[in-house]
């Protein structure tokens, strides 16, 4: 089954110390390499900041944006991993060993691949 480890701590990259970003690079790095080599790994990437953001609505035909998050909240979303594990507690005893999750947390949220699901993103005909 495929899961989305959302990493949310209180400090992104851009706002940790060039030194303290290094350190923390490096243990994505050895983490990223190990479920790699484990068969676990599925996908990943780093968001940027929340100021980089835009919410996007569309009420009635009307897109409206607005810049940044939705919700002010002390921890923010910094990046994902998508990963494959036979059940939740294996997908939890991953995300335990997710960088982030020693600064923040992580958000363990299975994927939906009910047959309805995959026909409207048209994975079956």
């Amino acid at each position: 089954m495929k899961y989305l480890c959302l990493i949310c701590a209180e400090k992104v990259m851009e706002q940790m110390t060039e030194a303290d970003a290094t350190a923390h690079f490096a243990e994505y790095t050895e983490f990223t390499n190990a479920i790699r080599a484990s068969g676990h790994y599925l996908g990943c990437n780093r968001l940027l900041p929340p100021s980089e953001a835009i919410t996007v609505r569309n009420r009635q035909d009307k897109v409206m944006t607005t810049d940044g998050p939705f919700v002010e909240t002390k921890e923010q979303l910094g990046g994902y991993y998508l990963i494959e594990a036979r059940d939740l507690n294996e997908a939890i005893r991953i995300a335990a060993r997710i960088p982030g999750a020693k600064h923040g947390c992580v958000e363990v949220r299975p994927v939906a691949e009910d047959e309805q699901t995959l026909i409207a993103l048209g994975f079956k005909p």
